[in-house]
């Protein structure tokens, strides 16, 4: 390898697996492209907190916060700098992408078309820490939710932990949001779709309504959720993808968006309104200007929703 180091080209043409068999990784494949075991860079706590993706060529510890791409892995595990791992990348890692990690055992996915579940979930979250009150998020709600301030290590570290369920209620990732202000604001882990999840949806759909609300965020589901609203779903964003139309419009047939009342959220609203018209019946709710569901008290959830003839779903 020459001195110069092409670290994009390196990241997108060198696949993980070879690098796994040659540090001796053992992981167990968990779907159709992932794989999880312990982690072998902190060795610590977590049979299953180490997730790989080959697809997307990206790794992720839950436990000790360690991710990224092959060079990020080589680096952790030999404690060296980025530039060091390139040059210290295996003559395995040349290999065509394609094999399974060395140990790994092939396992049938169950329930396709859903992301896989976790197995496990974190320890130290703490559902009464003062930013929770303060956003008006009450101890039973966030208990119901699995929310709260997370005091373990990694890039969860100091951030409000939101636990993120699949179609089905299994557990498939965390999203860390800053409460100090601090960027960014949210955190997902690497490899993580959330264009593959509504956010809240399996207890949308087991409220067993034929209606459901649509937000943006987290806080804007939880709030709804928390002022008696049950079937209420986040994009987590303000785009609708393929994916969570499909569910969305295979499961409801009616659907009231009540996004952001920024210019985004309204844009949003106009981009996605039309699409669903032609699958279900559609309902817009708008908020005031710069008006946002997770600012607004229960009262006011409920006299927007009536002022502006929606009924919403108990």
């Amino acid at each position: 390898m020459s001195n110069q180091v092409d670290f994009a080209t390196i990241k997108r043409t060198v696949p993980l697996a070879p690098v796994f068999a040659h540090y001796q990784v053992k992981l167990r494949r968990s779907g159709r492209d992932q794989y999880r075991g312990p982690c072998p860079i902190h060795r610590g706590d977590g049979a299953e907190a180490f997730h790989a993706n080959l697809r997307r060529n990206l790794f992720h510890c839950f436990s000790c916060g360690a991710g990224g791409s092959v060079l990020d892995f080589v680096a952790a595990i030999e404690r060296c700098s980025l530039r060091e791992a390139a040059l210290r990348l295996p003559r395995q890692s040349l290999l065509p992408a394609g094999a399974p990690p060395a140990g790994s055992k092939q396992l049938v996915t169950k329930r396709r078309g859903a992301p896989a579940g976790l197995g496990f979930t974190l320890r130290g979250i703490d559902s009464t820490h003062a930013y929770l009150p303060a956003r008006g998020i009450d101890k039973r709600t966030a208990e119901e939710f699995g929310v709260g301030v997370y005091s373990g290590a990694g890039i969860f570290s100091g951030r409000l932990v939101i636990p993120i369920h699949n179609q089905h209620g299994e557990l498939v990732a965390y999203c860390g949001r800053a409460v100090d202000g601090s960027a960014p604001r949210y955190r997902f882990p690497p490899g993580f779709a959330k264009s593959e999840i509504l956010f809240n949806f399996h207890r949308a759909a087991a409220a067993e309504k034929p209606a459901v609300i649509v937000v943006e965020g987290f806080l804007d589901c939880i709030k709804l959720h928390q002022a008696g609203v049950r079937s209420v779903v986040a994009l987590m964003g303000s785009a609708l993808y393929p994916s969570q139309e499909r569910v969305l419009r295979e499961r409801f047939r009616h659907v009231i968006l009540m996004l952001d009342g920024d210019a985004a959220g309204r844009h949003a609203t106009a981009e996605i309104a039309p699409r669903l018209r032609s699958h279900c019946t559609v309902e817009v709710v708008h908020l005031a200007q710069d008006t946002q569901p997770d600012q607004m008290t229960s009262e006011e959830l409920w006299h927007v929703l009536r002022a502006r003839g929606a009924r919403p779903i108990q």
